[in-house]
């Protein structure tokens, strides 16, 4: 089962070097351990650009599609045998990163 791991975050620069530490040795364990698929880092809201092409619109504009006191910094994709396992890989995303994690499965 794949799942993607969303970093919820509520600051606007990069992780201190502690935090970027505990993430890479996090990212290690799961290249190790068979549950890597993928992890970035993204910019804040402030750099998003939006886009409405429904109907033909053709609209962008810049910023993020919702105003929100948090927002995503990052993510990671693992895979796992089971919803438990992604969830104990959460929690300890969680704590490698200091930053709430939000777990969502993939369809199908």
């Amino acid at each position: 089962m794949k799942f993607i791991l969303f970093v919820i975050d509520d600051q606007l620069e990069k992780a201190p070097a502690n935090e970027m530490a505990d993430i890479d040795a996090f990212n290690d364990r799961l290249e190790a351990d068979g549950h890597w698929i993928m992890a970035a880092g993204i910019y804040d809201p402030s750099r998003a650009t939006l886009f409405d092409n429904r109907s033909g619109a053709g609209l962008s504009q810049a910023g993020a599609f919702a105003k929100a006191d948090e927002h995503i910094s990052g993510f990671w994709i693992i895979q796992a045998d089971s919803r438990e396992k992604a969830e104990e890989l959460a929690a300890a995303g969680s704590k490698a990163c200091n930053r709430k994690v939000e777990l969502r499965p993939f369809i199908g």
